[in-house]
Order: structure tokens, then C-alpha cells, then sequence
């Protein structure tokens, strides 16, 4: 389970906004930039290259 004081300091490292926790934590999705970050081991992948495109 990822922290939730980490949680409010993390941003998109693309566009630096907001990203939202999935229900099920395995990732956060910025809604501007449409990215989904994966959790990995209670990890999250923060990097542009590893993001998943996500459909509006």
C-alpha cells in the first residue's frame, strides 16, 4: 500500500500535475497527460519511458 503523505507529494513527471491512486493501487493515472504509472513492490514507477497510455 503506497503511503498517503508519498501520494500528495507525487506529480506527473511529464506535465508535473496531479496523479490519482487506482482503486485496486496498482498505479497512478494522470488525467492531462492520459499516463499510467505502475506500483511495483509498493514502488511507483515514475518514469516517462515505462508510463501506459490510458484511453479517456
Amino acid at each position: 500500500m503506497i503511503n498517503k503523505e508519498l501520494l500528495d507529494i507525487l506529480a506527473c513527471p511529464r506535465c508535473k500535475g496531479p496523479v490519482i491512486l487506482k482503486e485496486d493501487q496498482s498505479g497512478l493515472t494522470c488525467r492531462r497527460c492520459l499516463l499510467f504509472y505502475e506500483i511495483i513492490d509498493d514502488i511507483p514507477v515514475m518514469l516517462i519511458d515505462k508510463a501506459i497510455p490510458v484511453d479517456n
